[in-house]
């Protein structure tokens, strides 16, 4: 079993930054992915980043790329997520989900999932 508590959401202005932290306890595994997804209200949750838990490779939805960045920290067990020149359409709540790699890049089939985190864009 793996437990996946996120945190760092807030309010912040559009062209402005935060930081997601995604805490991993738990069995965990070098076969592991560790992903970001988002869903706003009335939408579907979808997909923004994910990251091998062990080589480092890296994916990124359009929407995000050259804005967002995923990593970690394996001695910390933490994911994170910087996520740079916000814009109001990134409002959402956050989820962090964990999961074994079948194939990469992996944007669904995640097993596990925390809480969420709210992120809020607006002036």
């Amino acid at each position: 079993q793996v437990q996946l508590v996120e945190s760092g959401g807030g309010l912040v202005q559009p062209g402005g930054s935060l930081r997601l932290s995604c805490a991993v306890s738990g069995r965990t595994s070098s076969r592991y992915a560790m992903g970001w997804f988002r869903q706003a209200p009335g939408k579907d949750r979808e997909f923004v980043s994910a990251i091998t838990w062990s080589g480092g490779s890296t994916d990124y939805a359009d929407s995000v790329k050259g804005r967002f960045t995923i990593s970690r920290d394996n001695a910390k067990n933490t994911v994170y997520l910087q996520m740079n020149s916000l814009k109001p359409e990134d409002t959402a709540v956050y989820y962090c989900g964990g999961g074994y790699i079948s194939r990469w890049p992996k944007r669904q089939g995640y097993e596990y999932w925390g809480q969420g985190t709210q992120v809020t864009v607006s002036s």
